[in-house]
């Protein structure tokens, strides 16, 4: 595959304070790319220097092979972007701003743009004022969709939606995959992105800390274990240890398993359940691994 995006050695500097350290990642074409970290990180920030809104210290990004620093104009009509927090203009109606963001993407408006206003249950002709938060996103998250680009970035896309609209947002990024788009997708809820990425980036206190697709990491890091036995003390010293009665949960590196299921005989199990982790369990561990078993 061809990379549709290379972000090569970017730092970014606001004063004395480097908020981004020498940040690399490339994204190919027809993928999905998870993009996590936690408030502060540096998610939107870098982000912000891929959309050419903030300038980069040193370093490069290429959009389609080209500069985006230097053809902002270009780059920005190959690719539409949600933030997670959308400000609109606030006595134009949801269906005006929606024709003129397409507008000014150089964008047509299609049927598309209908098909999405009725998936997402969206008023057009109420003003932007009244809007609450949600309803700002899906006039973003409609705007954007009905572009017909190769790019697109949704930063916290969902925030303010409610399950079901979660769920159609969730529906049109595998559509966008079907038809061989290239996505960023940044978002706090983890479940999310597991469902939906190729590969994921972690990013903490503004560095890369790991990048990979889930199955490498799930393979990496460490196993949930649930049991019923007869002597919970047993396991008192793994990870993540609990009790509840006669059932355990604790965590275990792959090559403790034999030494688990050693101590599982001993301590007289009746029952048990070891599970790769998800997700969140992954973007956990990374994090207490870098803060020295404190949680971020």
């Amino acid at each position: 595959m061809s990379d549709v995006l290379q972000v090569s050695h970017i730092v970014k500097k606001f004063g004395q304070a480097t908020v981004l350290q020498d940040i690399s990642f490339t994204i190919e074409a027809g993928e999905v790319f998870g993009f996590l970290g936690p408030n502060g990180a540096g998610k939107s920030t870098t982000i912000r220097t891929i959309l050419g809104l903030l300038q980069p210290t040193s370093g490069q990004i290429k959009l389609l092979g080209q500069d985006i620093t230097a053809h902002v104009v270009q780059t920005h009509q190959q690719l539409a972007y949600v933030p997670g927090d959308v400000f609109l203009w606030p006595n134009l109606t949801g269906g005006e701003i929606i024709d003129l963001l397409l507008r000014m993407g150089g964008h047509p408006r299609t049927k598309r743009v209908e098909e999405l206003i009725k998936k997402f249950e969206l008023d057009p002709r109420k003003k932007a004022h009244t809007y609450s938060k949600g309803n700002r996103q899906k006039v973003a998250i409609i705007a954007a969709l009905s572009a017909d680009v190769p790019f697109y970035i949704f930063d916290e896309p969902t925030s303010g939606l409610d399950p079901l609209q979660e769920r159609h947002f969730q529906e049109e990024i595998v559509q966008l995959k079907a038809a061989g788009k290239t996505v960023l997708l940044s978002s706090h809820i983890l479940s999310e992105v597991e469902k939906l990425v190729d590969r994921v980036a972690i990013i903490r206190a503004g560095q890369i800390i790991e990048i990979g697709t889930l199955a490498d990491m799930q393979h990496h890091a460490a196993l949930n274990v649930k049991a019923t036995v007869d002597m919970p003390a047993l396991f008192e010293n793994y990870a993540q240890y609990q009790a509840f009665g006669h059932e355990v949960q604790f965590t275990a590196d792959r090559q403790q398993l034999a030494t688990v299921m050693q101590q599982l005989q001993q301590a007289g199990v009746t029952d048990v359940q070891i599970t790769p982790p998800t997700l969140e369990d992954i973007f956990m561990q990374y994090y207490n691994a870098e803060d020295g078993g404190q949680h971020a």
